[in-house]
């Protein structure tokens, strides 16, 4: 599955970004689709994860309250809107197929589980 990324900038905090995730090979019922943050110096985080088979969202702490992940199916697309965005928030995020199609509620920020990445997308929030 390829998958890119794309809507990240720069942007005050407070401000908003929805970053997109469009992916080609992505098959219409059957696809969970996480998103991912790196910070320089830091690892790899968990952010947010949903599911085609139920559904079903999940957000890590930092996210919930704050972004919201959604899909189009039918234009291949998977979402994240963020919304009052802090500076911690900083990092390149990273869009990736989880190989089992679904989304764990205990196992979704796990990078392992994923086995299709993007490139990955800046976003800066700085005043």
């Amino acid at each position: 599955v390829q998958l890119v990324e794309s809507g990240g900038g720069l942007v005050q905090p407070g401000g908003s970004l929805r970053l997109s995730c469009t992916a080609p090979g992505l098959a219409y019922d059957a696809y969970a689709i996480g998103w991912f943050r790196q910070a320089p110096g830091k690892e790899r985080e968990g952010v947010s994860c949903i599911s085609s088979s139920d559904g079903a969202t999940y957000y890590s702490d930092s996210a919930k309250g704050r972004f919201t992940i959604s899909s189009d199916a039918i234009k291949k697309v998977v979402y994240l809107q963020m919304d009052n965005l802090k500076p911690e928030d900083t990092a390149v995020y990273y869009c990736a197929s989880d190989r089992y199609l679904y989304c764990s509620s205990w196992a979704f920020q796990q990078p392992g589980r994923y086995n299709a990445w993007g490139q990955g997308t800046q976003v800066t929030v700085s005043s």
